[in-house]
């Protein structure tokens, strides 16, 4: 075997050694950058990106007092003047309340008695007279809060149960939608098929038609979130089975584990605190999206606000608002403190 060795030239001594760097970008990289950037200028202009630069900047000239007025300043002003303050009571009168024992009135509520003096023509003489007339109301002071929270009730346990359905349907798909443990690529491309139509159609399209089908109320709510969700879960699920660490599994399928028990013992443990942050973020989402999809009737805060906001009840509606924060911010902290526990 002939070895050819060629010896490394050596620099003479006191010869300075002289680097060259490769350029960090070539033409090729400053021709995509242009193209990239004049698509973004594009569909910037296409979408008003430079007019609410523009209207933002005079929103804010506004605030600081170098511009006069602006349009956003106004229209946002508008909004809070009609929201504020946010309604807590509600106030009925008891001519329509045909069903109410006067002697057993709800909690904290009292009847109040105002008299109202209107001009109304007396067709006997053709003259504008007074009348006086005695009306009766039924004041709860925190009425109205008191039937958000029972929305917020029904809204939470559509999400919950929307989350819960995902976590069903989501789990047999991602067994099936994983490279590595799908029995064939068959069942894989229908798994991922499946997956990706599930998360493609948004939730509000599809509570319309389970609308249609369910009638108004929470079903049509549970099974658009729950049916949606599972397409997010099945395709989170499935990568972190498939990017489990295999030394485990090669552990165990040495001894002779079928590919149920490597998934049990060799990848869930790796991946549970993964699949518990994922479904409690989709608990979050779901909580909001629920008051969205009630909009068009599947249950919840979100019947409630569409009705105020078509009454131009904006108090209320602030008092809607608050809940839903408040509600999501609770769930947020407690989300936080299980997975601080179970990771």
């Amino acid at each position: 075997m002939n070895i050819n060795i060629k010896p490394i030239p050596v620099p003479a001594a006191g010869t300075a050694l002289h680097w060259q760097l490769d350029a960090p970008y070539t033409a090729r990289h400053v021709l995509i950058t242009l193209t990239l950037l004049a698509v973004i200028l594009f569909t910037g202009h296409r979408t008003e990106m430079d007019k609410m630069a523009v209207m933002s900047a005079q929103a804010v000239g506004n605030l600081v007092g170098v511009v006069d007025d602006s349009q956003v300043v106004r229209g946002l002003s508008r909004v809070g003047q009609s929201m504020w303050p946010p309604v807590m009571g509600e106030k009925e009168e008891i001519a329509r309340l045909p069903n109410l024992d006067k002697n057993n009135l709800p909690w904290f509520s009292y009847i109040e008695v105002q008299e109202r003096t209107e001009q109304r023509l007396n067709p006997q003489t053709l003259q504008m007279e007074k009348e006086t007339e005695r009306l009766e109301y039924l004041v709860q002071p925190v009425g109205y809060l008191w039937t958000v929270f029972i929305k917020m009730i029904e809204t939470f346990e559509i999400a919950i149960w929307g989350t819960l359905l995902s976590i069903v349907v989501s789990a047999p798909l991602a067994y099936y939608a994983a490279r590595n443990y799908s029995p064939n690529g068959t069942t894989y491309t229908l798994a991922r098929g499946t997956i990706s139509l599930l998360r493609s159609a948004p939730e509000l399209i599809v509570a319309l038609f389970l609308v249609l089908a369910y009638g108004f109320g929470p079903i049509a709510g549970v099974l658009a979130l729950g049916l949606h969700a599972a397409g997010f879960l099945g395709k989170f699920y499935a990568e972190d089975i498939e990017n489990a660490d295999k030394k485990p599994q090669e552990a165990l399928e040495a001894i002779g584990a079928g590919k149920l028990k490597t998934l049990w013992y060799g990848v869930i443990p790796q991946v549970m605190p993964q699949y518990i942050a994922y479904s409690m973020y989709i608990l979050d989402r779901n909580l909001r999206m629920a008051t969205v999809i009630g909009l068009v009737g599947a249950g919840g805060i979100g019947q409630e606000l569409k009705g105020r906001f078509d009454m131009f009840q904006y108090g209320h509606v602030a008092t809607i608002l608050l809940a839903i924060f408040i509600a999501v911010f609770l769930l947020d902290q407690f989300s936080a403190r299980l997975r601080a526990k179970l990771i």
